[in-house]
């Protein structure tokens, strides 16, 4: 049962995969060649599920840190004699810069540890497990290094250090003095492919190095943002960017899956896929984080991958594996005992072919906020863009399971009907882009006769504030949402006491905010939400609140690990971070409400994320 703290880990990334390392300097996670595949490293959901640990012989203090403008780890080790620096990346194609940052990644983790003080004595230990640890592969010694098959994966560890073999497990000591290093690397292809050669050192510094001016070349292109908070926004959109998958435009909600929403609990979920909601929503962040110049990719890759779904009346699928696959069946993972306990582990996920009628709203809000990125669209995504206008239109009046995806039964959630209005008021500013000016009249009636039952049905006088859904007394967070993208004035009354309603009763000791309190129909409780928490900071400064949203915002920044990184919950009782990991939409929050914040201090007013309120 693995038990490391989930805020111990730092993200790598080749804009294909993700990988995380321990503070103790293990990959504990790695999926080869996709974010989505399976798993050559899990120990962060089983000890037995695979590893790969580089770290001193002898107790040591840690600290770490990002190389400057990269998502390259540098993790110091102060040991009684000495101090050591171990680097650690995932390298892109050779001489990948700016815009085509990992379009062609190798699938390479590199590890490079250099000695810059006294002596370290390090213990090395490679244990791959391929398919989520079904799989113990074969090694075999070659000269610099171990192949490793098993499966349908193949494995070769270039190592400069002699390496003990015994039941899957390689293991090897070595010591370092002042000035010497060791550079080490592993390589990932299909088994029948023939293995890569073994790297020499220089070959695999020379490509850190190469990976690093990758990382801030992409950087300095995109990253302008100046305000308040500036290096966390920075930061947040490199993560962002991470979760990326360069091939196809798709991004990820999150690098895991199955870190549970409360230690022990079985609301563990796989969150490795490309959501609709959560990409648009990413895209809106990175236009203030780092500057998306690829979003043409992704509405382009959206339109293929959704196919023919809404011209054919069906309702677009709320989410797509990173390639465009459709079916994301919900399997468990039964010989995996989960994070601290937490069972089942599951891949896949069961809400993929719900209804969800919010999707259409953030698709088209991303697309007007980056209208000015995307030029002349091809006629397929005008098309789809259109169509996804008309399927909210058609179906705003219909129940669904929400942003939350709630696996009970269907209600008319309030967000769904706000996003369902915002599609329609996107697609009439969108519409000379998307060659639907015929559509301006329809799309502007429906527009309204939404407005008009959010505003009649939406507000609850028991809870003097809106609701959760239509008639309801439940308060949820996503309400918070309203004033954001531009439905209602910031600081009209009943906009503002849903904001004071929700910080009074939706929150915990801390000032964090909890999505809802209502019975979802799931067992077990869950953490408090950042992305609602910084909701709260961001409906705050659009309200002319700006110390009470600084406060707010601080609470939620101050559970960011030491490199930056947030979770998708915080665990009410004891304050650790919980839930998948790195989580975009705790990153895109936090890009959100310092935006807002900066805004609110520079005078500028209201920002909501689609632009000028609609009269």
């Amino acid at each position: 049962m693995s038990d490391t703290p989930i805020a111990d880990y730092a993200l790598l990334s080749d804009c294909h995969s993700a990988a995380l390392v321990s503070r103790a300097g293990s990959v504990d996670w790695l999926c080869w060649p996709r974010f989505d595949n399976p798993s050559v490293f899990a120990r962060l959901l089983d000890d037995a599920a695979g590893h790969w640990s580089i770290h001193p012989a002898l107790e040591a203090d840690v600290t770490r840190r990002y190389a400057e403008r990269t998502m390259v780890l540098e993790t110091t080790f102060k040991v009684s004699d000495g101090t050591a620096v171990l680097r650690d990346a995932m390298a892109f194609g050779e001489k990948e810069r700016g815009h085509e940052l990992g379009k062609q990644s190798p699938h390479v983790l590199l590890r490079h540890v250099r000695c810059d003080e006294g002596e370290v004595a390090f213990e090395l230990e490679y244990a791959p497990r391929p398919e989520y640890g079904l799989v113990f592969p074969l090694l075999d010694a070659v000269r610099g290094g171990v192949r490793a098959k098993g499966g349908a994966e193949g494995l070769t560890l270039s190592s400069p250090v002699p390496l003990e073999l015994e039941d899957s497990v390689a293991r090897g000591r070595f010591t370092l003095r002042a000035g010497e290093s060791a550079a080490f690397a592993l390589h990932h292809r299909p088994s029948w492919e023939q293995p890569p050669v073994v790297w020499s050192g220089d070959g695999i510094v020379k490509r850190l190095e190469d990976t690093i001016t990758g990382w801030r070349t992409w950087s300095e292109l995109h990253q302008s943002y100046q305000g308040p908070w500036d290096d966390l926004v920075h930061q947040s959109g490199r993560v962002l960017q991470a979760l990326s998958f360069a091939p196809t435009g798709a991004i990820v909600a999150g690098a895991t899956t199955s870190l549970p929403e409360s230690p022990g609990g079985n609301r563990n979920w796989d969150y490795r896929y490309a959501w609709v909601r959560d990409a648009s929503l990413t895209l809106e962040a990175l236009w203030v984080a780092a500057c998306p110049d690829e979003a043409k990719d992704f509405f382009e890759w959206m339109a293929g991958a959704a196919s023919t779904q809404l011209q054919r009346g069906r309702d677009l699928q709320i989410m797509f594996g990173v390639g465009g696959e459709h079916d994301l069946s919900e399997r468990e993972l039964p010989h995996l005992s989960g994070w601290r306990g937490s069972a089942p582990v599951r891949v896949g996920n069961g809400a993929w072919d719900q209804r969800q009628l919010d999707v259409y709203g953030e698709l088209l809000n991303a697309a007007y906020r980056l209208e000015e990125q995307l030029g002349d669209l091809d006629p397929a995504t005008k098309r789809f863009l259109a169509q996804a206008a008309d399927a909210a239109a058609a179906r705003w009046e219909d129940s669904d399971q929400g942003i939350w995806e709630v696996r009970g039964g269907p209600q008319h959630y309030l967000y769904s009907k706000l996003m369902c209005w915002v599609a329609l008021d996107r697609a009439v500013k969108l519409s000379k882009l998307i060659d639907a000016e015929d559509k301006i009249d329809e799309w502007t009636g429906v527009r309204d006769e939404i407005r008009t039952e959010i505003m009649e049905r939406g507000w609850s006088d028991s809870a003097g504030a809106f609701a959760q859904a239509l008639g309801s007394d439940e308060l949820d967070a996503s309400t918070l949402m309203m004033s954001i993208v531009g439905f209602i004035e910031p600081d009209d009354d009943r906009m503002i006491a849903t904001i004071d309603a929700i910080e009074e009763r939706l929150t915990d000791e801390r000032g964090l905010v909890y999505r809802y309190r209502a019975d979802d129909e799931l067992e077990g409780d869950e953490g408090t939400f950042l992305l609602c928490t910084f909701w709260l900071a961001q409906a705050l400064a659009l309200a002319g609140e700006e110390e009470r949203a600084t406060a707010v915002f601080e609470r939620a920044v101050a559970f960011a690990n030491d490199v930056g990184l947030l979770a998708e919950e915080v665990d009410p009782q004891s304050g650790e971070l919980l839930g998948n990991f790195p989580q975009a939409f705790s990153h895109i929050g936090l890009v959100n409400a310092a935006w807002a914040i900066d805004q609110q201090r520079r005078g500028s007013g209201p920002q909501s994320g689609g632009g000028p309120l609609t009269e």
